[in-house]
Formats: C-alpha cells, structure tokens, sequence
C-alpha cells in the first residue's frame, strides 16, 4: 500500500478486514510502537515466489525535516524514512540518502581512532592534531568530498529521537485504563522534556551510565582476555527515563460512593470515560505545543510532532457521542503540531471532513488490500468518490448524497458553477459541509423539489433567479404554502443588488478579464469594462453571450453555463466571490449544521 497521507484528519474508509487496521499497525510500527510479530508479515507473492511469509519487513514514509533536523545529517527539507526488519533481527530506522561509494568510509562517527588513524594515513589527510576529534573531522572531511551512492542508511539516533509522537485510542475494546495510560503517557514524555525538569533527569541518567560504564569496562576486560583475536571492545550504555511509565489504574464510583467496576460496566459507559480522556488529551496536545515554543528565540525548538490514532472511536456511543468524538477530532487538528487518522465506519466522520481527505480501502482480486483516493477534484469527481466508499459500507445512493442539507437551483448552469464558488468561498466542498446541490431543470422543478423536501422533513434551501418572482408559482404565499421559511430557506440571487440573474452579480472587469482570457477579439482589442456595463439592465447573460459570438476572434462560450463557469475558473480567492453568494452560502452551511 502506498500513496496514504497524514493529514489532519485523513479517513480510512473501507469494508471489514480491507486493511484499515493493518494501516494503523504499519504506522505504529514505522514510528517505533509497535513489535513485529510473524503474523505481521505479508506473504510472498508474484511468479517463482516460495509459499511462505516474506523475509523482510517495512514500512516507508516521506518526512518534512525542520532546520534543526536537517543539521543533523546535511538533508534535504523532505527525506525518505523507513523501518524495516529483517526475519531473525531487530527492527532498524534507516533514511535514503548519498554516502560515500568507498565502504570504510561509512559510521565513521563509530570507529575508534587507530582505524582512523589509519585511514588519514591512506587517503594522505592532514588533520589539526592528533586526537581522535580532529582524525575524525580530517576523515569526515574527505568522505564528502569523496564520489556518492544513493542508498539506504542507519538513521541518526537524534533523528530517531525526534520522529512523530503516537497516541493511539483503540477501538470497541479500548478501556479507561488504558485510555488512562495512553493519555498520561503522552503527558510524562512531555514532563521529561520540562526545562524545570530535564536538568535533574539528565543527571540522575548522566550518574547512572557513569556507573554502568565503569561495570562495563570490567566485562570488555574480561571479553579480550579469553578471546584474545578480539582486540577492540567497547560496551556503551545509554540511559533513559522515558520509558519508565507503566501504567495508571483508574478508579471511579457513584454519587452515593459506591465504588464501580468498570470491568462489568456496559461498553458504553468505558466508552464514555474514554471519551473524556480525549477531550482531556486535545487540552494537554495544545498546552504541550505552546510550551515547547516559549522562551528565547535562540533557544526555540519545533514541538515534536504527534500523531493521534483513532481504531473505530465511535464504536458503543449514541449520536450524540459521535459529535462529540468528531468535535475533539476538529480540534486536535487545528493544533499545528497534530495530525490525526482515523479508521471509521461511520459516515457521520466521513461526512466531517474533506472527502479528498478520506482514504478507500477495498481487497482486490487476489485479495490484497488496494488504496483509493480522490485524484479528480471536480463536483462529479467527488460524487463518484462517494459512491465507491458508500457501496463499501453498505449505504443506499440516497444516504451517499450526504442529504444533511438540499440545495435546489434552476439548472446546468449553477450545477456547474456553484460547486467551484462553494469551495473557493469556504475552503472545503459541498459534499463535506453536507450539502447535495440538485439542478432541477428550471425555477418550477426546483420550487417542486424543495416542496417535496419540506413534506419529507428535510432541510432544504431554495436558490433561484430574481426574475422567478415573476412567475405565479413563486408568490409568497405559495411558497409558504410549500412550507418554506421565506427568511431562511429561500434566495432570490440578484435581489439585494437590484438585478435579475446570477451572471449579474459579477462585476463588468470581472466579465472583461474572463473575456480576455478565453475569448480575446482580434487585433488586439481588449475587452473592457465598458463593454458589459452596456449591456445592464436588460437580460445580461443573453446579450453578452451575443456581444461574444460576434466579436470573439476565433472561440466562444457554447451557452450561458459555459460562458459563467469559464468566468468562475478565473477567480482566485474568496474575495472574488460575490458578497450575496457569499452570504447564501454561509446560510446554506448553517442549515447543514
């Protein structure tokens, strides 16, 4: 599997045993959490290959460096990083990068120094002096100098040290305490790390390894004198607290102080105190980032990235819960220092979130879990996206139409155009805000479906032309009748501006530039602002559609949609929206909400 972001949040989305787990133990195991197990291996696969599990395990990922990491090790801004194990060994992080092609060149940093002495000796260098320090620069020196291989290498241990934090909250099966540990856990890391604090922990480690050193010394000793072919021997310990955090039981009772069991409590209640630990954690996630930035300017370090996996948390909680998980969710990942995944069946999350966010798992033919992403981010792009994680879960099409909200509008022309606006005025999709745009053809089959939508109990907006309060059908008093709240429900697009139809709404330079872009006259000509004012006051979009065919020098729009929706393309920023669409679409969202 490849191609799967962390993103804040991405979403697994997929049926039973596709792979969404699998995904969460690869992570866990990239970042160091997570003990390979033979059941972990994949098996091996493809022509000639022997029945069996393979041989070699890892998992791969493409991290951002900051200034201080890439110091470490003269990288680049982004680097290749993995976690692999071979059968019968440790697991090992190592990077993708350019070292010396020349093999004793290679952990110089590890040698001692008559091995480095001999290779200042070989290679002709001539150092500052003559302690290990400065052979070891003098040979440091030359390997970069010397010709490259690209390859995978040891990673830095001050690399290791600084790769992503995880915090994972497990699924139906997840208990408070562990909820408990996971969440203290995280906090005693950042205790650790305490200016207050690390000074006496680095002593108290700094006293220990002193110690074991110098029992250490005794056993090389003992090494070299029965084998004698060994001549050099070095044990270096290396002492750490981080690890010293077992575990933390949770206790609770009733109000009248009986104590409870939470070993025979309903999965609900466990749920619901593991649910308050999250919300405990999101504060302790954002006290930690603000804490690792105070402090002199000289003196600042990035907050170590940390990653919260969720395994189905919505699992045993009513609706109301599921809110709540999902508002936790929103607000880790407004930290700029957390990402989240989340492995999810429930479209309530799927709906929450961007759908380009949202990762399919599905078993191909020959079983192996296969990655799906959005790769067309156009309105029928997403709606197909959709279908395929709605079929995946078992969902109607009429549930895949995210129908939190309706949006009724006239016909092709919005259908095309609206999608595009919705996104560059809100930064994020219709489908994401729980809103399904229907074009109904004209003025009447949208008031008919919106009708329709209202007897059924759904929320819907009406969106149509200012021109339609000509028709009868869109007297007042029939779309009350329809049941529609004329404050909120419906959108007279234009009104407010004293004009008739959308293409109104945008400024004449906007219709010039757009013109220029796509339909330039010839001779150099441009169009200008003068142009379209002409023609305001009677039926614009009829009449620059016509001034277009006939001037335009070699294409024109094939209609009214095509002619708004090039003009739509042109627009950059939230800015360019026109403020009455703005306004609609900021209502639309509130009803779908």
């Amino acid at each position: 599997m490849e191609d799967i972001p962390v993103s804040s949040p991405t979403i697994l989305a997929g049926r039973n045993d596709g792979g969404k787990s699998a995904v969460l133990t690869a992570l866990a195991f990239l970042l160091g959490h997570h003990r390979l197990t033979e059941e972990d291996r994949t098996y091996a696969q493809g022509e000639g290959a022997a029945k069996g599990r393979c041989g070699e395990t890892w998992v791969e990922g493409v991290f951002t460096l900051d200034a201080g990491e890439q110091a470490v090790a003269a990288l680049p801004p982004s680097v290749r990083i993995r976690r692999v194990a071979e059968e019968g060994q440790a697991a090992q992080w190592q990077y993708f990068g350019s070292q010396p092609a020349d093999s004793r060149l290679h952990d110089l940093g590890r040698m001692l120094k008559n091995d480095l002495a001999a290779l200042v000796a070989e290679f002709g260098l001539s150092p500052a002096g003559s302690l290990r320090g400065d052979l070891l620069e003098a040979v440091t020196a030359y390997a970069a100098t010397a010709p490259q291989v690209e390859q995978w290498m040891p990673l830095p241990r001050q690399l290791q040290e600084r790769l992503p934090r995880l915090l994972p909250f497990g699924g139906k099966d997840e208990s408070p305490d562990d909820a408990v540990r996971t969440a203290l856990n995280s906090c005693y890391e950042t205790l650790l790390e305490d200016d207050t604090l690390q000074g006496r922990v680095r002593e108290i480690e700094s006293e220990i390894t002193q110690r074991l050193e110098k029992e250490a010394d005794s056993l090389c000793q003992h090494i070299r004198q029965h084998c004698g072919d060994f001549v050099g021997v070095q044990v270096k310990p290396e002492v750490s607290f981080k690890g010293g955090f077992k575990r933390a039981p949770l206790e609770v009772s009733k109000a009248d102080g009986e104590p409870v069991d939470l070993t025979r409590s309903g999965q609900g209640s466990n749920r619901r105190i593991a649910l308050a630990v999250w919300e405990w954690t999101s504060n302790l996630l954002e006290h930690s980032g603000l804490a690792a930035t105070t402090g002199e300017a000289e003196e600042q370090q990035e907050p170590t990235q940390t990653i919260v996996v969720y395994d189905e948390p919505d699992t045993h909680l009513d609706y109301r819960h599921q809110r709540t998980v999902m508002d936790i969710i929103r607000k880790q990942c407004a930290l700029p220092h957390v990402n989240v995944m989340v492995a999810t069946h429930s479209m309530n999350l799927i709906d929450g979130v961007d759908i380009a966010d949202v990762v399919h798992l599905r078993l191909d033919d020959s079983g192996r879990t296969a990655v799906e992403r959005l790769t067309d981010d156009s309105h029928d792009g997403i709606n197909f996206h959709l279908g395929q994680i709605a079929a995946a879960v078992g969902l109607r099409n009429s549930v895949l139409l995210h129908e939190r909200c309706f949006l009724a509008v006239e016909g092709p022309t919005e259908q095309q155009c609206l999608p595009l606006l919705f996104r560059l005025s809100q930064g994020l999709s219709l489908q994401a805000a729980g809103i399904a745009l229907w074009a109904c053809g004209n003025n009447e089959g949208a008031l008919l479906l919106a009708g329709y939508l209202v007897r059924n109990r759904r929320t819907v907006m009406l969106m149509v032309d200012a021109d339609s309060r000509s028709n009868k059908q869109f007297r007042q008093e029939r779309l009350i009748k329809a049941g529609l709240d004329l404050a909120t429900q419906v959108t007279w697009v234009g009104e407010a501006e004293g004009y008739n139809e959308l293409e109104e709404l945008f400024t004449d330079t906007q219709w010039a530039a757009a013109a220029n872009t796509h339909w330039p006259r010839p001779q150099s000509n441009d169009w200008k602002a003068e142009d379209f004012t002409a023609h305001r006051g009677g039926k614009f979009s009829s009449r620059i559609l016509t001034m277009i065919k006939e001037q335009a020098q070699h294409t024109s729009p094939d209609g009214k949609g095509d002619m708004l929706y090039a003009l739509v393309s042109t627009l950059t920023t939230a800015d360019d929206v026109p403020t009455q669409l703005r306004k609609a679409f900021n209502d639309v969202q509130a009803l779908a909400s």
